[in-house]
């Protein structure tokens, strides 16, 4: 049976809206279709044009690589980018698939359709993890609803970073991009690649090619015009199960990263979701045990760090901080400790070893931690309401402050629960402002005595600039609303100046004094000048 040549196009265009080809000089040699609607030019417009006349800026390296990793009679695609954008008009994308017939002299045949961005797409170059986990969980939902079958796939590129110190900067920023680009042009619509940091990266990708073939394309893509000298990728891929639970996708996608940047490629075990599912609710039962026992059984430790007046200089009190065996920073064990509903119980125990210490020392005032979790649970108050209704003394010396790690869902709840805890004189502090999207709505509507200014804006703020600006402002309504403001990581005498002009009330920081196992008083502006320089980490 003989097909004339409409019926071929009829076929072409039930699942496209404009074919072109694309010549070795990438030049547009051939269009039919809807090219001014999609495009704003006729057919006749496009010919001899180049295909980058069309392609926004930001995504020509993702058409560039979708181009290059093809190999005679392969086809990529789809992937979405989008369209140079008009003076008048909204940003356009479109989705585009590839090929290239052995007989047909290099040229690249192109299957175009209208299409709406990715949500959560990178503008430019790839995404970072959080980004990543959230945008893959989405698509791979939607996928599941079309019958798409993906994979998730890492890819470690030993040698990357000491290749790339080498080159000149322009070269590096060239390399990049190209980089990127390859990345990209690998993943499902062009939109789900992630920079995992050492030399590791992460793709979500439409199933059906082997991890081996997926690394010696990424190989040739790279090395094009670059001198990259010893830089091995390899690649590993996880089947995206078809009957996993939505509500498990998430935990394997996070447990599948986790595997990977801790193992590398060579270690990772995994074969699909479901198996990082498995693991993942093998080390969670793991984690519980463990830090459930830590939390029962006190197996932490509490250091202080001062907090000062600007106005005197004095000492105003000293935030307590907890910490878990010899590791610097306690947010890893905290988040888990939220994650695993173990957070109100690790804040009561914190709760009650710092009552311990104003009970002996009667001059000592203490702030602790309360999370987002425990503000908003009943048994967390009325705890707190017991502890002291047996030491009513320490009511007045003892601070709360509320952090951001976990979001505060029912608002009006909270501010019950922490009009209950400021009865007796106790004084609520909002930790980290500016550091959540919810920090003006906390502001609004929970009733505070004091709010601690999250560290990234000061140390911006020495800079002069937008900080100096949001840092008053924020003074400023927070005096209207009779509620006292605070700097943490003030570490100069630079940084100082720069609060108290801009009206904050107190500081805390490595100039007053890094956190110690017992209370110290904090260190004269004498002493601090002395220390200017001294680098160290945060705690």
């Amino acid at each position: 049976m003989s097909f004339a040549p409409h019926r071929f196009l009829g076929f072409a265009f039930a699942s496209a809206d404009l074919l072109v080809e694309i010549a070795p000089d990438e030049r547009i040699s051939f269009a039919i279709g809807a090219a001014n609607t999609l495009t704003g030019s006729s057919e006749r417009a496009l010919m001899g044009q180049s295909w980058r006349d069309f392609v926004d800026l930001a995504d020509q390296p993702l058409i560039e690589a979708l181009f290059a990793g093809l190999e005679d009679g392969a086809r990529q695609g789809p992937v979405l980018a989008r369209l140079t954008r008009r003076a008048d008009g909204p940003a356009r994308a479109f989705s585009i698939s590839v090929c290239r017939l052995p007989q047909n002299e290099g040229v690249v045949s192109c299957a175009l359709t209208r299409a709406r961005p990715i949500a959560g797409a990178p503008s430019d170059g790839l995404l970072d993890r959080d980004a990543f986990e959230t945008i893959t969980k989405s698509l791979i939902e939607s996928a599941r609803t079309g019958g798409e079958d993906l994979e998730l796939a890492f890819l470690e590129m030993d040698g990357l970073s000491r290749a790339t110190r080498t080159m000149s900067p322009e070269s590096a920023r060239t390399f990049q991009t190209r980089l990127h680009g390859a990345l990209r042009a690998q993943s499902h619509g062009g939109a789900a690649a992630a920079d995992l940091g050492d030399d590791r990266f992460a793709l979500l990708r439409n199933a059906g090619e082997s991890a081996e073939a997926l690394s010696n394309r990424v190989s040739r893509l790279i090395a094009l015009g670059a001198e990259l000298g010893e830089v091995r990728v390899a690649a590993r891929s996880l089947a995206v199960d078809g009957d996993l639970a939505p509500n498990k996708v998430a935990r394997a996608i996070r447990y599948a990263m986790d595997d990977f940047q801790r193992d590398g490629v060579a270690a990772t075990q995994l074969s699909t979701l479901t198996d990082a599912v498995e693991e993942s609710v093998r080390h969670t039962l793991e984690k519980a045990s463990a830090l459930g026992s830590a939390v029962a059984n006190r197996q932490f430790s509490l250091v202080y760090q001062p907090v000062v007046s600007l106005e005197s200089g004095e000492l105003h009190h000293h935030e307590v901080l907890v910490r878990f065996g010899d590791s610097a920073s306690p947010f890893p064990m905290i988040r888990m400790a939220e994650e695993l509903d173990l957070i109100e119980s690790l804040d009561l125990a914190i709760l009650e070893r710092a009552c311990g210490e104003l009970a002996r020392d009667p001059k000592l005032r203490l702030a602790v931690n309360v999370s987002g979790r425990s503000i908003v649970s009943e048994t967390y108050v009325a705890a707190v309401e017991r502890i002291l209704s047996a030491q009513p003394a320490l009511r007045p010396r003892l601070m709360y402050e509320v952090t951001e790690s976990a979001a505060i869902e029912d608002l009006a709840l909270a501010d019950r629960h922490i009009q209950v805890l400021r009865q007796g004189g106790g004084e609520v502090c909002l930790d980290d402002f500016g550091s959540g999207a919810a920090s003006l709505a906390y502001l609004q509507n929970l009733r505070l005595d004091l709010v601690k200014i999250d560290g990234r804006y000061i140390r911006e703020l020495q800079q002069g600039g937008r900080e100096t600006l949001f840092i008053r402002q924020l003074v400023n309504m927070c005096r209207e609303l009779k509620v006292k403001t605070l700097a943490e990581m003030v570490e100069t005498q630079t940084a100082a100046q720069a609060v108290r002009s801009a009206g904050v009330d107190y500081a805390q920081g490595w100039l007053y004094g890094a956190a110690s196992p017992t209370p110290q008083p904090p260190i004269s502006h004498a002493s601090a000048a002395r220390r200017k320089g001294v680098v160290s980490s945060w705690g």
